[in-house]
C-alpha cells in the first residue's frame, strides 16, 4: 500500500503542486515580451518539434530574423503545414521540414547524416520536442518513452551534430544548444541503476526524471565545451506553463479543467518561446538555466558534478557511443 502511494500518487501530487506554484508566479509577473534580437542572416538552426506550440513560435521568430531553419519532427503533415504558414507570412523566410522521430535511434541517425551531407553550418540547435504523462511505453529501441524522447533522443542528436556546432561557433558568437526543460526538473530524481526500468512505473516521476536529465546534460555539455576551448554554449530553459498540446494525456477531468485554466493563466506559445529565444540569441549567453526570459540559478541536483558525469557516461553506454566518434 505504502509502496504504491510512494511511487504512484506522491509524484503526481508533487507535480500538480509545483504547477499551482508556477501558475501563481505567472499571474503575479508581467507577461513576457521578446527583446529586440540581432539579425541571424547566414545562420542555420535546427528546432525539434517545431511544427506546433513553442517550437513553432521559435521557428517563426528565427526565420523572421533571417536564419535558415530546419524543423525536425515526426508528423510530416504538421511540419509541412508549419512551413507553409511561415512562408505565407514572410515570403523571404528560409524554413524547411525534415522527418525526425526521437523515439527511434535509426531515425535520429538518418536525420543527422542527411543534414551533415549538405555541408551547412549549425549555429543553433533547439532541443524542444517532448512528451508528458504518456501511458507507459517504450521507444523503438526499448527505452522508457519520457526518458527516450525527452532526453536520450536529444542527447544522441546533439552528439551526432556536435562537430558541426564546434566548427560553426566563433569567439564572441558561440554556437548554441538549447534544451527545453521544465521547472519539473526540481522535483525529479535520477536513479542510475533503474533509469530505464518499468518497476513501479509513474508517468509523473518519469517526466520529472527526463526533465532533470536534460538540465544535467546541458550543464555537463557546457563544461565539456568550455574545457575543450570550443565556442559552443549549452543551456537548459524553462518556458513556464504554456497553453500547448503537451497536456493532452492528463486524466480526463484534469484535462477539462486545464483547458479552462489555460486560457486564463497559462502563457501563450509565443510567450513560452521568449525564454528559449533569449537563451538562443542573447549575446551574453553563458550556459546555465534560463527561466522568465533570463538566466537564473536552479536547484541543487542540477549542480551535482558527480551525477552529471555519471548520467553522461550511462547515456553514452546505452547508445553505444565512444568519445572519439
Amino acid at each position: 500500500m505504502w509502496s504504491a502511494l510512494r511511487f504512484g500518487l506522491l509524484p503526481a501530487l508533487k507535480l500538480y503542486l509545483l504547477g499551482f506554484k508556477v501558475l501563481l508566479s505567472q499571474l503575479i509577473n508581467k507577461p513576457l515580451k521578446l527583446s529586440v534580437m540581432p539579425r541571424q542572416n547566414g545562420k542555420v538552426a535546427i528546432v525539434t518539434g517545431g511544427g506546433r506550440g513553442i517550437g513553432y513560435e521559435v521557428v517563426r521568430q528565427l526565420a523572421r530574423l533571417g536564419a535558415h531553419v530546419i524543423i525536425g519532427g515526426r508528423d510530416e503533415q504538421e511540419g509541412f503545414a508549419a512551413v507553409r504558414r511561415i512562408c505565407e507570412e514572410d515570403k523571404e523566410a528560409k524554413v524547411e521540414f525534415r522527418k525526425l522521430d526521437l523515439a527511434s535511434v535509426l531515425s535520429i541517425r538518418q536525420f543527422a547524416h542527411s543534414f551533415k551531407e549538405r555541408n551547412l553550418p549549425l549555429n543553433i540547435l533547439v532541443n524542444n520536442a517532448g512528451v508528458m504523462l504518456v501511458p507507459e511505453g517504450r521507444t523503438d529501441d526499448g527505452y522508457e518513452l519520457h526518458f527516450g524522447v525527452n532526453y536520450l533522443g536529444h542527447f544522441l542528436l546533439t552528439w551526432l551534430l556536435l562537430d558541426l556546432l564546434k566548427s560553426s561557433g566563433e569567439h564572441g558568437d558561440a554556437a548554441r544548444v538549447v534544451n527545453v526543460s521544465s521547472s519539473a526538473h526540481g522535483i525529479g530524481k535520477i536513479r542510475l541503476n533503474y533509469i530505464n526500468s518499468s518497476y513501479q512505473y509513474s508517468a509523473h516521476a518519469a517526466y520529472c526524471q527526463s526533465k532533470l536529465a536534460q538540465v544535467l546534460f546541458s550543464s555537463h555539455l557546457h563544461q565539456e565545451m568550455q574545457r575543450g576551448g570550443f565556442c559552443v554554449s549549452s543551456c537548459a530553459v524553462d518556458p513556464g506553463m504554456v497553453n500547448t498540446a503537451l497536456y493532452c494525456h492528463l486524466w480526463t477531468p484534469l484535462r477539462m479543467a486545464q483547458r479552462v485554466i489555460a486560457r486564463l493563466l497559462f502563457r501563450t506559445p509565443a510567450e513560452g518561446a521568449v525564454t528559449v529565444l533569449s537563451a538562443a540569441l542573447s549575446e551574453d549567453c553563458k550556459g546555465g538555466y534560463w527561466t522568465n526570459g533570463h538566466r537564473e540559478m536552479t536547484t541543487s541536483p542540477a549542480f551535482d558534478p558527480g551525477l552529471e558525469l555519471n548520467l553522461w557516461e550511462v547515456s553514452m553506454q546505452l547508445l553505444g557511443l565512444q568519445r572519439d566518434q
